[in-house]
């Protein structure tokens, strides 16, 4: 999909989103102060960077204001600084998004696929066939042999999100916080409802439940 360059002084916090992006379907490469990210930028095709503020040698800020000079790469701010001051001042150095922690790794996800959306780059396919139905995912339709199905925006959207996330397990409220947001009073078990419409109506079983946690995609073998 996209080369992704995380900058993050913390290691588990470093290796945790590098995992979690490769099970994404992207190439990770990280650096942990400032001055090894100016260098991996230098002699590396980067599609994005996800930056930290506080960091060895250089901050993050001296990083974006450095990369920014000669680059219009997508930059993710993802830092535990929250306060308004420090946020205008990576807008005004022209990051392009701002994410503080603790973060959900679902929304991070959805965020850096929003950010490669907007750059060009070719993040998910708009169209999907699951053995004799096709999923337009920008044209929110799909069609069987005997024409096309009822299905609504949000069972597209929820079926793009489990593909998206292909092998890893999203549960229930992950899946709620991204498609509705975390203030949204719905349940749960909606969910639920959303999964069984979409096997019945697209005739899916590549959608696998994992018991107890919530639902994941797995390719047909």
């Amino acid at each position: 999909m996209a080369v992704i360059m995380i900058v993050e002084d913390d290691r588990q916090t470093n290796d945790a989103v590098s995992e979690y992006l490769k099970s994404l379907g992207h190439r990770m490469f990280s650096a942990y102060d400032g001055d090894e990210a100016l260098q991996l930028f230098e002699c590396s095709n980067i599609d994005l960077v996800i930056l930290d503020i506080m960091l060895p040698k250089k901050t993050g800020l001296a990083v974006l204001h450095t990369i920014r000079a000669k680059s219009t790469v997508p930059i993710l701010m993802l830092t535990a600084i929250s306060d308004e001051y420090t946020q205008v001042t990576s807008f005004d150095e022209q990051a392009d998004d701002y994410i503080t922690k603790p973060f959900s790794m679902v929304l991070l996800g959805r965020r850096v696929t929003a950010l490669l959306r907007r750059s060009g780059q070719t993040v998910s396919p708009d169209t999907m066939t699951f053995g004799n139905v096709t999923v337009d995912f920008s044209g929110y339709t799909a069609k069987g042999p005997e024409g096309k199905i009822d299905i609504t925006p949000k069972e597209i959207d929820l079926l793009k999100l489990l593909v998206e996330h292909k092998g890893l397990v999203l549960t229930r409220s992950q899946m709620l916080d991204s498609l509705w947001g975390a203030d949204y009073p719905i349940i749960d078990r909606t969910i639920d409802t959303y999964i069984k419409n979409l096997r019945k109506k697209l005739r899916l079983n590549c959608i696998v439940t994992v018991k107890g946690i919530g639902y994941k995609f797995e390719v047909e073998t």
